[in-house]
């Protein structure tokens, strides 16, 4: 749809073909999902009167957990409420940082631009919002046609499973909004610490404000669990924790999805001026900055807030449905979920306890320094929280399961373990990739030196891929180890011990998950400290030096000011990398175990013989969907660049045609704001059109065949996983050199900096798009593939074979329509000279007919 301009509009460069949703496109998921599912709903009446069908993991009943005794004679339930009081103080960790952020001293200046930043983030995620409810309706109608009218549940568990599926996608949309204030108080206070010349209030305060981030998401995730757990009837969980999965994956996944084209439109579109007007990093008279800062908030703290909820909360309703599943004891089910959720406490207070000691260390070491390596602190903090945390799982696992047979309590500690160090390993090979320091990095720089934009681009993509295979090959180190540990008698507890183990590593990933997300969050901060200090014009303030030290106390150093700020960005630029791949790791290892619950329903608890042979590359439909799972990878990752493409295209547009350098100190308001809209619009669109080709296609693909379904499922997890370590160390990388070009070089405005710059466009949607998003698709798809299989399944026991086949095609049909879109509806309109020709145009005496296109396309500059 095309929104009609008024003269003014035209005249400021307003985009004349810029997509909005209309309302009959907002209506449209719930149109399509409201009518599969009646659809569905009208042909399976009898399955539910059958009673075939019991609604698999919404169905299972938790055993009693009160019957565990743990060491010294306390019950299981009464650990667990401690375990509850632990997430109590840890909410309460972050209020309070939250208050001291807030009253840390800042000039007026500063905290005006950090409350405008604040006020856009708003405003996005307030439209985010209203666009999350639209894709909740949508899942909401086919979970009520699936359990009420499909699986015969009663409709108080249907809207127990509606009811979660909201406070999960609340939790996941809370946190997104805790983070953003967190962020923008920490930003303008960490800008005006710089000020006194001295580094360590520049890291302590995003620091600080990370931890608090980190700690109310996990405390937050574990509180809700335990709710669960503890107070609701136990017949009810299974229903509780299924909705409750299904409502944060969908609330991460737009989220993430969504913020991720945001941030790298308003990124591309800010950065790209500093070539074309040769304007320095964050210019006020650029009205891009303001968007790239909310873009900052978007992308780096509300993607990756929701994001970490979710992972955090997906894995552990994996854990619990495997335990559910496999073994067969209600005694060991029992006793094995309380010391699940009992480590994950204890972990919770070692994140705590490492951040205070590594926080003393820094304090004591840093005191005077006026120099300092930002990434030290940081990596001091990871490794000390890895030993803490493996040290406390040895102990709490003793503790609580001590006294079962087969030393089971320092084999299962040995395998979480693997992952704790995965946890500290991972962040250290990814700086290999994308620090400052690593020789990769500078070898892009090296390379940029002759070789411009091209070679720079070259050099990115060799760390991409050397980072896949190093990373890649620990990741499968650490699993063959948990798989060899799990081969010494766990067989004896449950079916299938390897895969438990797999889910304990991912459990043992997220164990310091307190300090991954702290470290993730260090970098949106420090990327907007550098802004605000910019944008704040505060170097023009009349007598601003006298008033500083007349008010705080100490004189202001400019230049060094300046340096600590973009030395920590770079800092904050690596371990935002670092995160990256510890969350698809887990989305990854965790998907494993949610793939086990589909495979235990459709082999009858791994009892039938015929079915577990079609778990293999023998089973054609087994093989072909691992094949389709990769294709569908390759179209997430291009049609989220896609959507970044064109909505970078639009505000560039926009942005040269409005911005003014003479006569002006800073861009309007107006004008600022309206970069911020053209982000919002393309990523909504975008995200629209990637959220409806990924459900349809998991309802297709499922109605395929279940194996060919469980096939794609692996294909999707390993495709994704090396598709979005590979994106996101290229992506880091650039953009580190770029950094190094500043920073070390101080080469701003030269050839060497533009084309670093254009290598750091290019890493752009790599990094903070595609790669990030592929986490939260592989979850959501599995967790809504466990309905879909099911109901496939229900359909052809009834011997509605053909219309199972049938609606497969219609599904995929419409999977395909939009994935059409994803390119073919967001791309670029401008008109090309020529670009309806089907011959080529008659050209001028003496040019060839080939050699007059070139010249349409060099002088137009606009593609299709």
């Amino acid at each position: 749809m095309t929104r009609a301009l008024n003269p003014e509009d035209a005249a400021r460069g307003v985009p004349t073909d810029r997509p909005v949703v209309s309302t009959r496109r907002r209506w449209l998921p719930a149109v399509l999902g409201l009518g599969a599912a009646l659809t569905l709903a009208g042909c399976g009446s009898s399955t539910a009167e059958s009673g075939e069908v019991h609604g698999g993991e919404a169905s299972l009943r938790l055993p009693d957990l009160s019957t565990v005794t743990i060491m010294g004679g306390m019950s299981g339930t009464t650990l667990l409420l401690i375990g509850l009081g632990v997430t109590v103080l840890g909410l309460g960790f972050g209020v309070v940082v939250f208050n001291q952020m807030r009253t840390l001293p800042v000039h007026r200046s500063m905290r005006e631009v950090s409350e405008l930043i604040y006020a856009t983030s708003k405003a996005y995620l307030i439209q985010q919002g209203k666009f999350l409810m639209l894709l909740w309706a949508f899942i909401a109608t086919v979970i009520i046609v699936y359990y009420g009218f499909l699986v015969g549940f009663a409709w108080g568990r249907v809207a127990t499973v509606i009811a979660f599926s909201l406070i999960g996608m609340a939790g996941s949309y809370s946190v997104a909004w805790f983070g953003i204030r967190v962020n923008t108080f920490a930003n303008s206070r960490t800008s005006f610490a710089a000020l006194g010349g001295k580094p360590l209030p520049v890291h302590r305060i995003p620091m600080k404000a990370g931890m608090s981030v980190g700690m109310v998401l996990i405390s937050l995730e574990l509180f809700m669990m335990l709710i669960i757990l503890l107070f609701l009837p136990r017949d009810l969980a299974g229903a509780c924790f299924i909705g409750f999965a299904i409502g944060e994956s969908l609330g991460a996944a737009a989220l993430r999805i969504a913020g991720g084209i945001f941030t790298k439109i308003a990124d591309i579109g800010s950065d790209l001026m500093k070539i074309a007007f040769k304007i320095k990093e964050d210019d006020a008279r650029n009205p891009g900055v303001i968007a790239d800062c909310t873009g900052d908030n978007a992308g780096d703290s509300v993607g990756p807030s929701a994001d970490g909820f979710e992972t955090y909360g997906v894995t552990g309703v994996a854990l619990i449905t495997f335990v559910l599943l496999a073994v067969g004891d209600p005694a060991t089910q029992a006793s094995l979920l309380v010391w699940i959720f009992a480590v994950r406490a204890v972990m919770l207070v070692a994140s705590v306890l490492a951040y205070l000691v590594n926080d003393a260390w820094v304090r004591t070491r840093y005191a005077t320094a006026v120099k300092l390596n930002f990434e030290h602190p940081l990596s001091s903090l990871v490794w000390l929280t890895s030993v803490i945390s493996i040290l406390a799982t040895y102990a709490t696992t003793y503790w609580v399961i001590g006294d079962m047979s087969d030393g089971l309590w320092w084999k299962v500690s040995t395998i979480i373990s693997c992952g704790t160090l995965a946890g500290a390993l991972i962040p250290e090979l990814v700086k290999v990739f994308t620090s400052t320091t690593s020789r990769h990095v500078r070898e892009v720089v090296k390379s940029s030196r002759e070789g411009g934009p091209s070679l720079n681009i070259l050099s990115g993509l060799v760390a991409g891929n050397f980072s896949g295979y190093w990373l890649g090959i620990t990741i499968v180190g650490l699993m063959g180890g948990a798989f060899l540990i799990s081969n010494l008698g766990l067989d004896a507890f449950m079916v299938a011990p390897a895969v438990f183990a797999f889910g304990l590593v991912a459990f043992g990933f997220l164990g310091m998950g307190p300090v991954t997300i702290a470290v993730d969050s260090y970098g949106p901060v420090t990327d907007n400290a550098q802004s605000v200090y910019e944008l704040s014009l505060i170097e023009e303030i009349p007598n601003v030096d006298d008033e500083i030290k007349k008010e705080h106390g100490f004189a202001v150093q400019w230049d060094s000011a300046k340096r600590m700020l973009e030395e920590n960005d770079g800092a904050g630029n690596t371990f935002k990398a670092t995160a990256k791949p510890v969350l698809i790791g887990t989305a990854v290892v965790g998907a494993t175990t949610m793939i086990f619950s589909i495979i235990m329903s459709l082999t009858d608890s791994l009892q039938d013989a015929a079915a577990k042979e079609s778990l293999s590359l023998l089973h054609p439909p087994f093989l072909l969907g691992i094949i389709a799972g990769g294709a569908m990878i390759y179209w997430f990752t291009g049609a989220s660049m896609q959507a970044v493409t064109t909505g970078s295209y639009r505000a560039v547009e926009f942005i040269k045609n409005t911005i003014k350098l003479d006569g002006v100190t800073r861009a309007s308001t107006e004008d600022s704001t309206r970069v911020v809209q053209i982000c919002t619009q393309y990523a909504q669109q975008g995200m629209l059109n990637m959220f409806l080709a990924v459900f349809f296609a998991t309802l297709a693909f499922a109605f395929v065949e279940p194996f060919f379904f469980i096939g794609y499922l692996v294909s999707i997890a390993v495709f994704g996983l090396y598709q979005a370590i590979f994106m996101a160390n290229a992506g880091g990388a650039w953009d580190n050199a770029k950094k190094i070009v500043e920073v070390d070089l101080h080469a701003k405005g030269t050839a060497l900096h533009d084309a670093t710059v254009i290598g750091d466009t290019v890493g752009d949607p790599y990094k903070d798009t595609s790669s990030v998003a592929l986490n939260p698709v592989i979850k959501f798809t599995t967790l809504f593939g466990l309905l879909a299989v099911e109901l496939a399944v229900s359909l052809t026991s009834e011997g509605n074979h053909v219309l199972v086949y049938l609606l497969a095609g219609l599904f995929f049909l419409i999977s395909a329509y939009f994935v059409y879109r994803s390119f073919y509806g967001m791309r670029i309109k401008t008109q090309m000279a020529g670009d309806d020709e089907l011959l080529e145009p008659e050209a001028p005496d003496g040019v060839t007919g080939a050699q007059a296109q070139r010249s349409d396309l060099v002088g137009q500059g606009a593609g299709d």
